[in-house]
């Protein structure tokens, strides 16, 4: 790619990541502002019977994620062998006993951990005070004193081999079976938004979501093969990157890289289109209630998300994309620790209250 080569020339190897970042980032921060995407409100949808327009659009973003990333795989625009998911060892306890923890909180919280930066930007106070209560738990899991226990809690069950577990290869399916799936997949998304009646403007960002998340991998993908360091292959995701962004304001010692433009590229992406739209408002939390589930949701995400390997986009989309097989498993039990709480707390409290 002489073009990135170019760029590197001109601004360095951390800054030329850092816009890569910033780049992606604002693509689905715009993307998620307009389409409304959000696992929680997917799940929460599922768990009331119901396939409406948040299951519809959660089923692109997640389909288009998979045509995009697969194509560009079978074309060799993307090394996802070699992206940090898939060369390290995953954790099959991890996946599921954090993508339960991740699942109850983001149904307490009232929204997973990227949805809550796109409304942060917008204005909403409320997740604000929740993204920042994600980010130090978070951090805390990855080098504080939660460490130890997700340590040990990943270490129950881990995959074998030394890398993570390749889904496609290991049910012995061709390289373009992932191609195939997401089409099935985007297909059975329009039929359900038809059902819906989500208009062609809602729909395309929510393809646009999907797509930054294979232009990530595509490149970090594309930077790795220039740059004289090693460099991550990567892509969206917000615990990790939520953690190290609040240490980059904290340590002076601190170095742009791909994760800190992402963070930053998706609040201004979606601060920006919020801003044209005319929403942008200030919102409080409703009452003490939801503040108290809020705050305790947002820890839960942080620890849950950390000891998952990712959050509801980096295991539920990113991860998925590339068809790591503890990032699927991860997003079945976000599903499943979500509809249980969102029928055993949400539903159950408004059926007391009736």
């Amino acid at each position: 790619m002489p073009e990135l080569v170019e760029i590197m020339d001109w601004a360095g190897e951390p800054l030329t990541a850092a816009l890569l970042g910033l780049l992606t980032g604002g693509i689905f921060g715009v993307a998620a502002q307009r389409s409304r995407f959000c696992l929680r409100a997917a799940t929460v949808e599922f768990a009331r019977g119901r396939l409406g327009d948040r299951v519809a659009v959660w089923l692109l973003t997640f389909s288009t994620a998979l045509v995009w990333v697969q194509a560009g795989r079978l074309l060799g625009w993307i090394d996802t062998d070699e992206a940090r998911m898939m060369a390290v060892p995953g954790s099959w306890s991890g996946a599921i006993l954090g993508g339960v923890i991740f699942g109850i909180g983001m149904v307490l919280a009232r929204g997973c951990s990227g949805r809550l930066l796109v409304l942060a930007a917008t204005g909403n106070l409320r997740s604000v005070v929740s993204g920042l209560i994600f980010a130090v738990v978070a951090q805390m899991s990855l080098a504080g004193y939660l460490a130890p226990l997700r340590d040990y809690l990943a270490g129950l069950w881990i995959t074998s081999g030394g890398r993570n577990l390749d889904l496609l290869a290991a049910f012995g399916l061709p390289d373009w079976s992932g191609l195939a799936l997401g089409l099935g997949m985007a297909a059975l998304a329009l039929g359900v938004a038809l059902q819906n009646r989500i208009g062609a403007a809602r729909l395309i960002f929510a393809s646009g979501v999907g797509f930054a998340v294979a232009l990530g991998w595509g490149l970090t993908s594309g930077l790795a093969q220039v740059a004289f360091d090693p460099v991550q292959i990567e892509s969206v995701t917000f615990t990790g990157p939520s953690a190290r962004m609040l240490m980059f304001f904290l340590d002076r010692a601190s170095v742009l890289e791909f994760d800190i433009g992402l963070v930053a590229g998706v609040f201004g992406g979606a601060m920006l289109a919020a801003a044209l739209a005319g929403e942008m408002r200030i919102q409080a939390f409703d009452g003490a209630v939801t503040m108290r589930k809020a705050m305790i949701g947002a820890a839960l995400m942080g620890f849950g998300g950390m000891l998952a390997g990712g959050c509801a986009i980096g295991a539920g989309v990113t991860g998925g994309s590339i068809f790591a097989g503890t990032a699927w498993l991860a997003l079945f039990s976000m599903w499943v620790g979500a509809v249980l709480t969102d029928l055993l707390v949400d539903q159950r409290g408004v059926a007391a209250s009736a």
